[in-house]
C-alpha cells in the first residue's frame, strides 16, 4: 500500500459516516473523470549525482532521493542485506553502492511497468 493509500485510509477511519460517504462519493467522481482522460506517465527520476567518496547510507539516501516514487517498504529487504554483508562481512563500498543503483534502477523498471510506460 503506497503512502498515500496508507494517508487516506487514515483519514477517512476518522472521518464519521456521513462524510465518510461523501469522500467515497467524491473518490468515485473523480475516478469517473479520470477514466474518460490519459493516464499521467510515471514520473521520471531525479538526477542526484553520485559522490566520489560516498557512504553506503548516504548512497541509500541518494537514491531514495533519486526515485521519490518507489514505496521504501519494498526495497527494505534487498537494501538491508547490502548494507549488512558491507558492514558484517566486509563487502567494499563501491560494490555495494552499485549493486544499490542496480536494485534501485530494477524497482523503477517494474514500477513503470504497473504504471504504464511515459
Amino acid at each position: 500500500m503506497s503512502a498515500g493509500e496508507k494517508r487516506l485510509r487514515e483519514l477517512y477511519r476518522r472521518l464519521g459516516p456521513e462524510r465518510g460517504r461523501s469522500l467515497i462519493e467524491f473518490a468515485e467522481f473523480l475516478a469517473q473523470r479520470g477514466a474518460d482522460q490519459e493516464p499521467a506517465p510515471p514520473p521520471k527520476p531525479i538526477d542526484v549525482p553520485r559522490p566520489d567518496d560516498e557512504s553506503v547510507v548516504k548512497a541509500i539516501k541518494r537514491l531514495t532521493a533519486t526515485y521519490p516514487m518507489l514505496d521504501k517498504s519494498h526495497l527494505l529487504n534487498e537494501t538491508a542485506v547490502l548494507v549488512s554483508q558491507h558492514v558484517m562481512e566486509g563487502r567494499k563500498k563501491t560494490e555495494v553502492i552499485d549493486e544499490l543503483e542496480a536494485v534501485f534502477a530494477a524497482h523503477y523498471r517494474a514500477f513503470v511497468e504497473r504504471h504504464g510506460e511515459g
